[in-house]
This record gives structure tokens, C-alpha cells and sequence, in this order.
């Protein structure tokens, strides 16, 4: 395989890590967002996959060894998810004048939970999740998005792999789904105004076992399955390697930002209501420390962070699969959540 990558998505927080890795380890490596990137070591490409022509157009000289898609685009219902991220796999894969040798894939534990429509409901698998468990009776834009990688890989010949990580801790304004700087810029808040740093999901998810992804443990995982032939055609589960109760991480970002936090009493309270006027109190921190995004929108994403922290069961991952097939990583997950903070800091995200 050629060591030329492009990654889809490079702007989001899986992507970014990806793209990151990938330069690392001397590949030439295209980035491909609607409005490009600027990404150190990355080409830019800007393409907004919805077109079909003009992502064949963006596209026509780039010939990648390896196809990396880590992008998605929230609608409003279960079936427009379904058409639209659909169409921006399809689009892509048949955009390049040459077929790649590789794609990946990255899903997540939707796959198992079920849809945003019906997340955590009805019938679900026993955990830990593997992956040998198969889909639920339901649409699912996952499963769209990997019929049309499946037709793709069958007409054109290449290999392909499903990565399904579970809350991916990393860094990327303006993302849709980002518990990591979510938490972060609440637990300022909470600093800033005196106000409890309070948990704000279920008592399931507090006292239940669960594990998340660090984006670079994402990217390595990527990696692995593109130059490894005995995980080519498979779909794999990707997290840290290790388990945690959120009573216990709870305690640990309290400290890392010097505040005590808030006895749970099992009461659910939600950070979209807790942080819903807190656009102007963050406006009003940012303007005083200089911070680089003084808009709350572009850096929290309080729907998801209480779409995973409220489920009503607790969510374990099984990695076995990977692990008999040669991948060793692994990522504490608090140090995971501390290293994210730092960069936050470092680049003037939060004071």
C-alpha cells in the first residue's frame, strides 16, 4: 500500500488525531473538510460531500493508498441521518479515479445503543458489547453508512474495516459531539460562578461500569487495521482498555480544576438545562482571559455529554477481538481527560 492517506473529517476530533498520526509516521496524508484545514503536515482538500461533483472534482488527482472517514452529519430524524450520511460515503468512494487499496470506517456504539431516535431503548445486547453481536431491528444510519462502504469495497475491490469507538476524548471546535471539552467548560463554569459541579446523568451511569475512547487510541487503532492484512474486511470495537464508575472520574476532573464536586443525590439534571444562559457568562471569562472562542455553541455540546452520561444501563466494550489480532494499545482514560485539558489550556480553549 502507498503511504498517501486521505481523511475525511479532518477537522473533527477523530479525524484531526488520525491526520496527526498519520504525518507522524512519515505518510502524506490529505485532509478533507468542507472549508479545508490547516493542519501542520496536511494537505488541505475542501469538498463538501453532499456534492457529489464537486468532491469528484476536488478529488480527480489525489490517487490515496488509504481512505480514513470520520465524518458525519447530524439531521433532524433517523431517516434523514440515513440519506444524508449515506450519500456522503457513497459520494466519496466514488470520487477517486482509482479505487484505494483500504477504507476505514468510524462508527461508534450506536451500532449497539441504537439510534438518537431510540438511543438506550428497547431491546439491547448484554454488555460488553462485542462484535459479533449483530444489528438491531432498527434503522440506523451506521448501518447505512456501512452498506455503502460494503457495495463500494465489492466493486472496486479494496479492503475495508468498521471502528466503533464509545465517547472519543479529544480536541475540535465547533464539534457536535464532544464530552471531553463539554465537561471542561462546565466544570469553569461551576469554577467561575460558585455554582456545584454537580454530575449530570443517571444513577445508572454513576454507579455502573462504562469506558470511552481517546482519540489518539482512535487513530492508532485506524492505523493498525490499514497495515494489518489479518484485520482487513472486519469490524472492530476501539476503546481505552480500561473501565471506570463515573463516581469515581467525577472526582478526578473535579480536582484537576480545583473544585469539590457535588454529592449525587440520583437526581438527573441535565447540563443542557444547567448551562442553557451561560452563553454570556462564558462570553464575559473568554473576554477577560484572552480566551480563543468566546462562543460556548462552538465549544460544548451539552446534548450529547447527557445523551451518554443519562443512559439507563451501564456501557462496557469488549476489545478481545483486536487484541488476538496483534493490537496492544491502551489509554487510561483519566489521563486521557487530563491531557485533553492541558491542550485546552495551552491553546487558550478555557482560562
Amino acid at each position: 500500500m502507498s503511504k498517501t492517506a486521505l481523511v475525511a473529517g479532518v477537522t473533527g476530533i477523530g479525524g484531526s488525531a488520525t491526520a496527526a498520526l498519520l504525518v507522524e509516521q512519515g505518510w502524506t496524508v490529505y485532509g478533507l473538510a468542507r472549508s479545508g484545514t490547516r493542519q501542520d503536515g496536511v494537505r488541505s482538500v475542501a469538498a463538501d460531500l453532499l456534492d457529489a461533483d464537486a468532491t469528484a472534482e476536488a478529488l480527480k488527482d489525489i490517487a490515496p493508498g488509504a481512505v480514513f472517514i470520520t465524518t458525519w452529519l447530524r439531521q433532524e430524524t433517523e431517516a434523514e441521518n440515513i440519506r444524508v450520511n449515506a450519500a456522503m460515503v457513497r459520494n466519496l468512494l466514488e470520487a477517486f479515479p482509482k479505487a484505494p487499496r483500504h477504507v476505514a470506517l468510524v462508527t461508534g456504539l450506536k451500532h449497539y445503543l441504537g439510534p438518537f431516535e431510540a438511543y438506550g431503548k428497547g431491546s439491547l445486547p448484554q454488555t460488553p458489547f462485542r462484535e459479533e453481536q449483530g444489528r438491531l431491528d432498527i434503522e440506523n444510519f451506521y448501518y447505512a453508512q456501512e452498506d455503502e462502504l460494503f457495495a463500494a469495497a465489492k466493486r472496486g475491490g479494496f479492503s475495508w474495516s468498521v471502528h466503533r469507538p464509545h465517547t472519543v476524548i479529544g480536541k475540535a471546535v465547533g464539534n457536535a459531539m464532544n464530552m471531553g471539552t463539554t465537561l471542561a467548560v462546565y466544570a469553569t463554569l461551576c469554577r467561575e460562578t460558585g455554582r456545584p459541579f454537580t454530575f449530570p446523568g443517571s444513577a445508572a451511569q454513576w454507579t455502573g461500569l462504562t469506558d470511552m475512547t481517546d482519540a489518539g487510541q482512535l487513530a492508532r487503532h485506524l492505523l493498525w487495521a490499514a497495515e494489518t492484512e489479518a484485520a482487513h474486511d472486519e469490524a472492530f470495537n476501539i476503546v481505552n482498555g480500561d473501565i471506570f464508575r463515573w463516581q469515581w472520574m467525577w472526582e478526578r476532573i473535579a480536582e484537576w480544576f480545583g473544585i469539590e464536586a457535588a454529592p449525587f443525590d440520583g437526581t438527573e439534571r441535565p447540563l443542557a438545562q444547567q448551562m442553557a444562559e451561560d452563553a454570556g457568562v462564558w462570553r464575559g471569562i473568554a473576554e477577560r482571559e484572552s480566551l480563543a472562542e468566546p462562543d460556548l455553541a462552538r465549544l460544548a455540546s451539552p446534548w450529547h455529554t447527557d445523551a451518554d452520561l443519562g443512559r439507563p444501563i451501564e456501557v462496557v466494550t469488549d476489545m478481545s477481538k483486536s487484541r488476538r489480532l496483534g493490537f496492544t494499545g491502551y489509554q487510561p482514560t483519566d489521563d486521557a481527560f487530563f491531557a485533553l485539558f492541558e491542550q485546552l489550556r495551552a491553546e487558550r480553549l478555557i482560562p
